[in-house]
């Protein structure tokens, strides 16, 4: 089959990425650092006798913590350079040409190629969640140990998991259909991971308007499952949220494949 064959030759030329793998390394060691801080931060509240001086002593809450921002970034840095690397002018040397040209020339069909890359990112981002998130979780328990009081239940651990690593997969395909479509990675790259981790640009403009909050990033906001107390006022509930966000999310995909497949390389 066309796209199996286009998908294993994208799985091989994303692991040569030195970008994909900092992605990786983005949610495995990223996580695994604000994990360990938040986890001996509840432990020493917990026998200090202080639970008040922290969110609270849940174990998965404080291995869980990270996941919102360091993932997001991790998926969007996955998204972004597997495609954005097709536009990246190689050395003077080597007559600086973009390895696109290459590419379709080796794989001329494109929208084959372009869903095969699509795959790798899902892929990649969930193999990232398969590990980061229970493992950051198992690490937090270890270091907290029985000190902390457990208040997520194993079915609503599962599911805002699975949730989480839904929207990890959804804002790397946008940033990659974004990628597609700016046939550049720098760009994407530094708004898109500054809209996640430093300032969110969508949540500024849920202050001006309550539109805003259709927004994707917003709209899923809910999939983390975070208490109401931990979170802005407004926005939809979990379910609705995906679907509006998996919507723009395959709006994306539609328009940057098709831009994708028509335009000159």
């Amino acid at each position: 089959m066309r796209i199996g064959n286009y998908f294993l030759a994208e799985v091989g030329k994303s692991a040569t990425l030195p970008a994909g793998w900092a992605g990786m390394a983005v949610a495995l060691l990223g996580s695994l650092a604000i994990t360990v801080l938040n986890a001996f931060a509840v432990r020493h509240a917990a026998v200090d006798g202080t639970p008040e001086m922290v969110a609270g002593t849940s174990a998965f809450e404080a291995g869980f913590a990270a996941m919102p921002i360091v993932g997001v970034v991790a998926a969007v840095v996955i998204g972004v350079t597997t495609i954005g690397s097709e536009y990246t002018a190689d050395r003077a040397e080597s007559g600086g040409a973009r390895q696109i040209t290459a590419s379709l020339a080796a794989a001329p069909h494109r929208l084959s190629m372009f869903s095969a890359k699509a795959l790798v990112v899902i892929c990649f981002i969930v193999v990232a969640a398969a590990v980061a998130i229970p493992g950051n979780i198992a690490l937090s328990q270890a270091i907290i140990g029985d000190v902390g009081t457990e208040t997520v239940s194993t079915a609503d651990a599962v599911g805002r998991s699975l949730g989480t690593t839904l929207y990890w997969v959804l804002m790397g395909l946008l940033a990659f259909s974004i990628t597609a479509l700016a046939r550049s990675g720098v760009v994407p790259l530094i708004v898109l991971i500054a809209n996640g981790s430093v300032v969110s640009f969508s949540l500024l403009l849920t202050l001006v308007t309550p539109l805003a909050h259709w927004l994707p990033d917003m709209a899923g906001r809910q999939l983390f499952g975070f208490p109401s107390e931990l979170v802005v006022e407004g926005g939809l509930a979990p379910v609705p949220g995906a679907i509006v966000m998996a919507g723009w999310t395959v709006v994306m995909l539609v328009v940057s494949g098709i831009v994708f497949h028509r335009r000159d390389a």
